[in-house]
């Protein structure tokens, strides 16, 4: 039995949840995300928070009650105060910069990585050693900083690379003479 579909999902000041033939829609001062809801569950949205429910005792049911129940958590979450990710780069010369609608990155290639932003995606760069990924869409925000970590994750000998901030590279001891 799900621990966590049992709870409902409280709803902030400014945030609306309206249910429509099977997909559940969350608006806030951030922006407006969709989930179709699957037929094994049914929400419901009563006074200022939205009650998930399984349809039958089925095994399905219980698995899809906890996992829609953080998915519209993670909705309204989002369309309230938004997600974010920071980045750090460590390396000689690395950096980056946004220029248009790109993300320039320097990793020590012969060339530039150009990486281009999404649609509902803001990149900022407060420091050229420094990105940080934002939106309203956690699965979104996520993706895209995995992405850009992906041209060049940190190596274990010096650290090199572009790393998660809250993230900890654990070191390795170079070559002995």
């Amino acid at each position: 039995m799900s621990r966590v579909g049992k709870y409902p999902v409280p709803l902030p000041a400014g945030v609306t949840v309206s249910i429509e033939r099977g997909v559940l829609r969350a608006k806030g001062k951030l922006g407006e995300l969709s989930l179709t809801l699957t037929p094994n569950v049914e929400a419901v949205v009563e006074a200022n928070e939205v009650r998930v429910e399984p349809k039958g005792g089925t095994a399905d049911a219980r698995m899809m009650w906890g996992t829609t129940r953080a998915l519209v958590a993670s909705m309204v979450r989002g369309v309230s105060t938004g997600y974010e990710k920071s980045m750090e780069i460590t390396g000689t010369g690395y950096r980056a910069a946004v220029q248009g609608g790109n993300l320039v990155i320097n990793l020590g290639f012969s060339h530039d990585v150009i990486y281009p932003v999404p649609k509902g995606i803001t990149i900022t760069t407060p420091k050229p050693t420094t990105i940080t990924v934002s939106g309203v869409d956690k699965r979104q925000v996520g993706q895209v900083a995995a992405e850009i970590r992906a041209h060049r994750p940190p190596e274990p000998y010096k650290g090199k690379g572009v790393r998660y901030s809250t993230e900890t590279i654990r070191r390795k001891e170079g070559k002995k003479k």
